[in-house]
């Protein structure tokens, strides 16, 4: 497996985001014995023990940014707030063949930090986007490890469901965009706009093509048929999911083109998830983070203060 690492001078001066860098090496999983280094966020509250744990996830193709407006709030409230980068993405090392991403090995690295490396456990998970898919598989497969869970903008298909019109719009940009500029995906979904050095601090993981090959493959990677790789391991996560009853919570944005409904679908689905105050996140779109950041922590912070 060939590596990319991003230089650390592309993060420097980041706008919103003065956070100590932390990593961790894993087995990259070639038969090898590549390593790989793996990058997040560990903030915690100042001479006291944390609260909860708070995992947060991003999906494509942003980065542990996406998430840099909601930790002080969190902290504030009292928690530790966990965020990688997966990866391919952020300061975490990126494989140069868009082959060696799988489904499996996303999983397969995921876990190995947050379980084998940090050793996490009673987390509350709160997934965007990749996020849920990575996140909800774990949680499936791993229940005990966590307390409660927030999906934001996410879903975890099996490749029996129709994805939309703007999912097949995503699907092809991803793949034909000459160059593939993450400010300008940023750009296009935010309600709105940012700030353009927001915009270019999303691209600073990605200094040239070499380098997107995890944001490429991600959209060819979500089962859209019952053949695809990875819809049997997400039925299978569905089957358990469907039992569980930790407290679940979904805040999803309201103009966000993709995954609403799944939302409605996974509040239905999931026992935890009945009778919870499951919010719709007025003026807020599919990056909702970055939209109505505020409201989305004071959802999170006041679910994890009501329940147990």
């Amino acid at each position: 497996m060939r590596v990319l690492r991003t230089p650390d001078d592309r993060f420097d001066g980041l706008p919103g985001y003065p956070f100590q860098p932390h990593y961790a090496e894993i087995d990259a999983g070639d038969g090898h014995g590549t390593a790989l280094r793996v990058h997040y966020l560990d903030e915690r509250p100042a001479g006291e023990p944390s609260g909860e744990t708070v995992l947060l996830l991003h999906g494509e193709p942003t980065w542990s940014y996406l998430w840099r407006d909601l930790i002080p709030p969190l902290v504030a409230a009292g928690h530790r707030c966990v965020a990688p980068d997966l990866v391919g993405f952020g300061r975490s090392d990126k494989p140069a063949d868009r082959f060696d991403y799988t489904y499996q090995a996303h999983l397969d690295w995921l876990r190995a930090l947050v379980f084998g490396t940090l050793d996490l456990d009673g987390v509350t998970l709160v997934c965007h986007d990749w996020g849920g898919l990575l996140g909800l598989r774990l949680l499936a497969e791993h229940p005990g490890r966590f307390r409660r869970a927030v999906a934001t903008n996410t879903m975890l298909p099996a490749g029996d469901q129709d994805m939309g019109p703007f999912f097949v719009h995503w699907l092809q940009s991803s793949q034909r965009s000459n160059p593939f500029k993450v400010a300008a995906v940023l750009a296009r979904n935010l309600r709105a706009g940012a700030d353009p050095a927001v915009l270019a601090a999303y691209d600073a993981p990605f200094p040239g093509e070499p380098y997107l090959q995890g944001a490429r493959q991600f959209p060819l990677l979500v089962p859209i048929s019952p053949q695809d790789e990875a819809a049997p391991g997400n039925r299978e996560a569905w089957r358990v999911l469907e039992t569980l009853d930790l407290p679940f919570l979904c805040a999803f944005g309201e103009h966000d083109p993709v995954s609403r409904v799944h939302g409605e679908r996974m509040a239905e689905r999931i026992p935890g998830a009945k009778g919870q105050p499951h919010v719709t996140i007025a003026d807020a779109g599919h990056f909702l983070q970055e939209d109505q950041p505020r409201r989305l922590a004071e959802t999170i912070a006041g679910f994890i203060g009501s329940t147990p």
